[in-house]
């Protein structure tokens, strides 16, 4: 046996431990990640505010304090709106249910010559085997319900936690980067932790502007309908629509259809055809114009970097991905060498002429010259 062959077992056997222990690490660890990961992201997009609070003289701690109290006010808001706004909806339809269960009895005898009555659908519906059935999953989940609840209440808490580190200590965390790379290198990284924030605040300054603007065009309609809890379902339109990536439009709108539906279900129609819409309008004309300067990512780009992102991290990946594109786009592109494009009609659609038809049409100018 060659001496190097133990050895060199002994080597090959010691890297699959390091690999598996480093793999179970990783898959133990995974959700801790994903919340530093997104907690980074915030911290990168309250980073403008905070440094320019900082710059008039604020403690950096104090600053990020009450941006993320504002944060915070404001979601509490808007889950207080929501809230009430559902629980006042449902009471009312758990009240003029059995108005509108006869009128559906009503039409279905009209157009299918039947007799039925409520009596008889209500007494069908609570003895039959389907609603027990689920009436028991019901109570056997609400333990997992509370458990679901309360961890996402923890992750939450966790993210905040990081991100306030994040942002308050923010100089400090770069010091402590940079310390350990050459100076050519700590000035990339410098330049590339700016186009982060900057990216990633502009993303998202933007998506709140344009969050204000769709709340205020669909309260203008639900108002104008006569829709109850106009201002809540706004909002929810609004943030909903805008921070929920591809079909957030979709989903946001589906609740103001179906409060208008019971007022009216031709409000309902009215409602769908809006949204239908204003995402054409936001996606062709306001999106390109306020994220032209903030973000600056085409369309398709930023539809493939979505998809990518809720592959490799789910709903996580598909907020992320959109900034994280950006930042790289826009740090590679230093990098890039740019030529002079020729000026070739095939760049603007349009088909090069075939080499007889140029012919032809030098002869025809060299005769018109001669004539001339």
């Amino acid at each position: 046996m060659p001496r190097w062959l133990p050895r060199a077992m002994v080597l090959a056997l010691a890297l699959i431990a390091c690999f598996q222990l480093g793999n179970w690490a990783f898959h133990q660890l995974i959700g801790l990640l994903i919340n530093v990961l997104i907690a980074f992201f915030v911290a990168l997009a309250v980073e403008p505010a905070v440094g320019r609070m900082a710059a008039r003289g604020m403690r950096r701690g104090l600053a990020t304090f009450l941006v993320f109290f504002g944060v915070l006010i404001a979601g509490a808001g808007f889950i207080f709106l929501l809230g009430s706004m559902l629980a006042g909806q449902i009471v009312d339809m758990v009240e003029e249910f059995p108005k509108y269960l006869d009128s559906v009895i009503n039409w279905i005898n009209q157009t299918f010559h039947t007799d039925l009555s409520r009596v008889a659908v209500q007494d069908s519906l609570l003895h039959s085997d389907w609603l027990q059935k689920y009436v028991q999953n019901s109570a056997s989940g609400v333990l997992d319900v509370s458990t679901t609840v309360l961890g996402g209440l923890f992750r939450l808490l966790t993210i905040f936690l990081f991100a306030f580190y994040f942002a308050a200590d923010g100089p400090r965390l770069r010091r402590a980067l940079c310390s350990v790379l050459p100076p050519a290198k700590q000035a990339e990284v410098l330049r590339a932790w700016e186009i982060a924030a900057d990216k990633t605040g502009g993303y998202l300054y933007s998506r709140a502007l344009m969050a204000l603007i769709s709340g205020v065009a669909h309260y203008i309609l639900l108002a104008a309908l006569g829709v109850p809890y106009a201002p809540a379902l706004a909002v929810w339109v609004g943030l909903v629509s805008q921070f929920i990536p591809t079909i957030g439009t979709y989903l946001a709108g589906a609740l103001p259809m179906l409060i208008a539906f019971t007022v009216d279900p031709w409000y309902a129609v009215w409602v769908l055809v809006f949204v239908v819409i204003y995402q054409q309008f936001e996606n062709y004309v306001l999106q390109p114009k306020l994220t032209s300067k903030t973000v600056d990512i085409h369309p398709a780009v930023a539809f493939g970097s979505v998809i990518a992102g809720t592959a490799l991290l789910g709903a996580v990946g598909a907020l992320v991905a959109i900034p994280a594109v950006a930042t790289l786009q826009a740090f590679l592109g230093a990098y890039v060498k740019r030529y002079d494009v020729t000026d070739d009609p095939r760049m603007h659609g349009r088909h090069r002429p075939r080499s007889g038809v140029t012919v032809l049409a030098r002869i025809r100018r060299v005769l018109r010259q001669d004539r001339d």
